[in-house]
């Protein structure tokens, strides 16, 4: 906040003392309210160079988001221009705001359709947001809430001001009417003096106010301190030692100001140094007058050096426009190479995604180039970047809606598979020729892409009934060979009373005689279509009690073991097709859920200061990290076999 300069006591009072000294100042208050200006907009030029900049909101994630929140509140907690940047911090949040209400909008339109489509109605349905949305909310509310305490502490501050300095003014005058109702002797005069001083430093350390009462509090102050010293006449030699006094603080003063322009060599013009300099032209205001031959140089001495300042400054306003075109001419470069992204367009999914990635990297150039442009030429430019990227993303998004087309296509197709399967079944008649037809809408099953993802098992599993209701229909009418189907289930009845009695018999449990089981059965021939259920499972659940059994096993080679001995069922004609694409699909969503978690975690360590309390909570993340780690690629390796049977 530019602070507001009140004119300064002693320099007033000097202009009113006459009775010992005759003394008049050539420090005129106009020389110090233009020095104030000066100062002023200095601070207020600097001050207006903090621009919130012209950000497309809508085009970026929700982790851009949280991270863009995190780093405006990061900048808010600091030093600094502390008003400018609440504001800057206050009006992205306004603006994030709409974006933020679209993606909650978005986000439970999806999942309200989503629920339907599973459950067939809207009873029931509860939604909550995702943890990168309720953290956008937080982050939100934390910066509107240090702008609320942040002003309403100035506000406090400003009354307690005002309070502070009425009860001065009340001191100020008891301590006139003391003085004139008794006689004082040197102690009660030396007294009433360090009392006088005590007042004044009380009142320069209360600050300033921003109260239409501030004039006539100073004109009160100033009228007060005038009588105090005519009624001290008599201590003009006191008066005399404090001038000289005060010549030495005012050089002290000008040093300390001398200093600063001299810093400028090895270190920027900065708002830190304005501002001390600032507090130090508040001290120099603050302390009395000095001798008359001294006053005016030392005035001149320190308006020089606050010169320097300014000078300084003002240069830096030239390179700060100079910094400003340079970051134009960057991003032009930037915008210039993204333009051709706006006409682009492929079939392929990976070729879009290679492409998204060139342009984010440009987006993060774009982001990375700190300062701002001309305001004018610079709104424009962001205008158009950021409309390019979006024009990109809508073609991006076009191919997707169009891909999605392809599988509605793909659907029609299988259903018409289906309708083909199904009148060939209706016919009854299982000759060569329609078995070879049934075989030929299996492959061409196969050739066909993929469908919609909510149709995947109901069109499978109508063309499977269909092609297995013909090859059991044909089965059917073969004796023999559903007298060896009797037979082979005969011996697989045999061979699992084997494997569950060998499953008791924990040490002659080995992988060896399991692979021998597992051969065996391989061996055995189809069983009756109504027993196939029956004796898969009961085979299976033999086949996990019996690697249960084996002791040298790791808990993970046992699942490993049972895992594949069900690939193998359906590598062998099983009907376990179905339960392996539900555990393929609870694999790929833990797989899903593990890589956020990683990302999320490897995100959070890089927010942790240097400390010992961040030092663990480091390590804890890291073991996290690493046992997940173990965790998703045991999981994609059972991916892989699943994906391989199916």
């Amino acid at each position: 906040m530019i602070r507001t300069y009140e004119t300064p006591i002693t320099m007033a009072q000097e202009q009113n003392e006459g009775v010992e000294s005759n003394e008049q100042e050539d420090l005129t208050q106009k020389t110090i309210d233009t020095l104030e200006i000066d100062l002023n907009n200095a601070l207020a030029e600097e001050h207006e160079e903090i621009q919130t900049p012209d950000v497309d909101y809508s085009v970026l994630s929700k982790e851009q988001l949280v991270k863009l929140l995190e780093n405006e509140l990061t900048t808010v907690q600091g030093e600094g221009s502390k008003p400018a940047l609440l504001k800057k911090a206050e009006a992205v949040v306004r603006e994030i705001r709409p974006v933020l209400d679209s993606i909650k909008q978005a986000d439970r339109e999806s999942a309200l359709k989503a629920f339907i489509a599973e459950n067939g109605e809207e009873d029931g349905f509860e939604f909550k947001y995702d943890a990168d949305t309720q953290r956008i909310d937080a982050l939100s509310r934390e910066i509107k809430g240090l702008k609320n305490a942040y002003y309403q502490s100035q506000e406090k501050e400003k009354e307690k001001n005002f309070n502070t300095k009425t009860a001065l003014l009340q001191r100020l005058r008891t301590l006139l009417e003391d003085e004139g109702n008794k006689e004082t002797d040197a102690s009660g005069l030396k007294s009433s003096w360090e009392e006088f001083k005590k007042i004044q430093e009380e009142w320069k350390s209360a600050g300033n106010i921003a109260s239409p009462h501030n004039g006539t509090l100073w004109a009160t102050y100033n009228a007060l301190i005038d009588r105090y010293f005519s009624n001290r006449n008599i201590y003009f030699e006191l008066k005399e030692l404090d001038r000289r006094r005060n010549a030495e603080l005012k050089a002290e003063l000008c040093e300390k100001v001398e200093e600063l322009g001299k810093s400028l060599s090895s270190r920027p013009m900065s708002r830190e140094i304005l501002n001390e300099a600032n507090h130090i032209f508040e001290d120099y205001k603050h302390i009395g007058p000095a001798p008359k031959e001294d006053q005016e140089k030392l005035w001149q001495r320190f308006k020089m050096a606050l010169d320097v300042l300014y000078d300084a400054q003002r240069g830096q306003f030239a390179e700060q426009k100079k910094s400003m075109q340079e970051n134009y001419e960057q991003k032009a470069k930037i915008y210039e190479l993204i333009v051709p992204f706006t006409t682009y367009n492929s079939g392929s999914i990976k070729e879009w995604n290679a492409k998204t990635k060139e342009i984010m990297a440009f987006q993060d150039q774009w982001v990375d180039i700190k300062g701002i442009m001309p305001r004018e030429e610079g709104k424009e430019l962001s205008k158009k970047f950021w409309a390019s990227l979006k024009t990109f993303f809508n073609n991006k998004g076009e191919f997707f809606r169009q891909l999605e087309s392809k599988r509605e296509q793909n659907l029609e197709l299988k259903n018409q598979l289906c309708v083909d399967a199904e009148s060939i079944l209706a016919t009854g008649d299982d000759t060569a020729s329609n078995t070879q037809k049934i075989i030929e809408l299996q492959k061409k099953w196969k050739g066909i892409g993929q469908v919609p993802e909510k149709f995947k098992d109901t069109i499978y599993d109508r063309f499977k009934a269909a092609c297995d209701a013909y090859f059991n229909q044909k089965r059917a009418k073969n004796k023999e060979v559903e007298e060896e189907f009797e037979e082979n289930l005969k011996k697989k009845v045999d061979l699992i009373e084997r494997i569950e009695a060998a499953a008791n018999d924990k040490v002659e449990s080995s992988l060896n005689l399991l692979s021998a089981f597992k051969a065996e059965w391989s061996s055995i021939g189809f069983v009756p279509k109504k027993d196939m259920q029956t004796i898969q499972k009961r085979y299976i659940g033999a086949i996990n009690t019996y690697v249960s059994a084996i002791g040298q096993l790791s808990t993970k080679e046992k699942e490993q073991a049972v895992l594949e001995s069900e690939v193998e069922m359906v590598r062998e004609g099983g009907d376990s097709n179905k339960n392996l694409f539900r555990k393929e699909s609870d694999i790929r969503r833990k797989v899903t859920q593990l890589e956020n978690d990683i990302a999320l975690w490897q995100n959070n360590i890089e927010f942790f200061a240097k400390s010992k309390t961040s030092d663990r909570l480091k390590s804890e993340f890291e073991r996290k990290i690493n046992s997940a780690l173990e965790q998703l690629e045991e999981l994609k390796h059972q991916l892989s076999i699943i994906q391989e049977a199916i």
